[in-house]
């Protein structure tokens, strides 16, 4: 199965400035998230993204976007409370009938190993030439700000789930109740990571739901529907994920590249000083 194309959805409310952030990346090098978005898609070997944004801001996207201005192809959402699942059906011509990778743009991940994350899930989807969302163990107090999925893990594969239920951002007593995974500590439940990998089926789905309740229809409508009609994996990657549109989300995203990577000294000397300031 060949995956030649990725999708980065960056129209939400609140979302659409997030992309165009500036920080320090672990090399120590000033970038913008969406160059660090492309960064990651890159490493899994797809060299064709399309971005859904706000129509009004394709040239500070063009701009932000930096050497990789033109590998983008932009797809407008003019109607900003259509909801995430049109922001995917969005891009069905641009995708056409293939697979594809599909990231958010307010989550900046960081790999636990030499593999990326991107490339990491691309891996995966290949081998089991089904859908597979990116997952990881998060714990309950987390679950308003992420779709959860829960699965049994498979024997032969240490990292891969088979989803048996998908629920958009569950209140701790329905997770409880419908999301329990065995082998997870107390209180964590298996929450997306910001990344897919969608067979093109995705968009009938999508385009079920959206006409059956109207927009706006979440992405886990056309997940849920996934899993009812064909395999369905989710596999735990090795690595984080930061969620930038959270408070302090752009902070903590940045404290983690600079205590990963080759400033990691420095940061540390800043903390010191601010800690020993207002203990």
């Amino acid at each position: 199965m060949k995956i030649r194309k990725a999708v980065v959805t960056a129209a939400g409310p609140g979302q659409g400035g997030l992309p165009l952030q500036n920080l320090v990346d672990r090399d120590g090098r000033e970038k913008t998230v969406i160059e660090m978005i492309v960064e990651e898609i890159d490493s899994a070997g797809i060299d064709s993204v399309a971005i859904v944004i706000n129509s009004e801001a394709e040239n500070a996207y063009r701009q932000a976007a930096g050497s990789y201005k033109d590998r983008l192809t932009f797809v407008s959402q003019s109607s900003l409370g259509a909801g995430y699942g049109q922001a995917i059906l969005s891009c069905k011509d641009y995708v056409g009938d293939e697979p594809f990778l599909h990231m958010v743009g307010d989550h900046l991940c960081f790999s636990g190993s030499q593999k990326r994350c991107a490339a990491q899930l691309c891996e995966a989807a290949r081998q089991q030439e089904c859908s597979i969302s990116a997952v990881q163990a998060t714990r309950e107090s987390l679950l308003p700000y992420f779709g959860t999925i829960g699965g049994v893990r498979l024997q032969e594969f240490e990292r891969l789930f088979e989803v048996k239920k998908v629920i958009e951002k569950p209140t701790p007593t329905i997770a409880e109740q419908e999301l329990l995974t065995a082998g997870l500590r107390s209180g964590n439940y298996l929450c997306f990571f910001g990344m897919h990998v969608l067979m093109p089926s995705i968009f009938e789905y999508l385009s079920d739901a959206i006409s059956a309740k109207g927009t706006p229809v979440p992405l886990t409508e056309g997940l849920q529907a996934t899993l009812n009609r064909e395999r369905y994996l989710a596999y735990e990657i090795d690595g984080l994920r930061y969620n930038l549109g959270v408070k302090f989300g752009l902070l903590n995203s940045q404290l983690a590249l600079g205590l990963s990577g080759v400033d990691r000294d420095h940061v540390l000397t800043q903390l010191i000083d601010v800690l020993s300031l207002h203990r």
